[in-house]
């Protein structure tokens, strides 16, 4: 019964036009990546991201480059020879995409033989731009 008259007022008040702050989650701090490890998928590499809680988390919101550039920090720290052209992109493309597209996924995996695309481009190939998706 004290849930239905909760729940009443709670009506009545988005009801009646009453002003409310729209609360906003608040950003997870670091770490925002677990650990990376390469793998092989037949004769090409593909650098396999594991996110922590809070990266899955703070991804995918509006507003966090300063958080995707922590986390892309993270992983060169981890893995520096990641930083090879086009595989920051295809990170920040996961980070926008992947826990709104696949929540959960296992690992992001960015790719050094994938092609260099617009953002555009990025999007439309689901941050895999050049070939499949690997198995893993």
């Amino acid at each position: 019964m004290r849930l239905a008259l909760i729940g009443m007022a709670a009506c009545a008040v988005a009801l009646s036009g009453a002003p409310h702050a729209a609360a906003t989650p608040a950003l997870q701090p670091p770490p925002y990546i677990d650990h990376a490890k390469w793998a092989k998928w037949g004769d090409l590499s593909s650098l396999r991201v594991y996110p922590t809680a809070a990266g899955r988390d703070t991804s995918g919101r509006p507003g966090t480059a300063a958080q995707a550039d922590e986390a892309w920090n993270e992983i060169l720290a981890l893995s520096p020879d990641a930083a090879i052209a086009g595989m920051k992109e295809q990170f920040v493309c996961h980070w926008q995409f992947a826990e709104i597209a696949q929540p959960g996924k296992v690992s992001w995996n960015l790719e050094p033989w994938r092609p260099e695309v617009s953002p555009d481009q990025m999007i439309a190939a689901g941050c895999n731009p050049g070939g499949t998706e690997e198995p893993f």
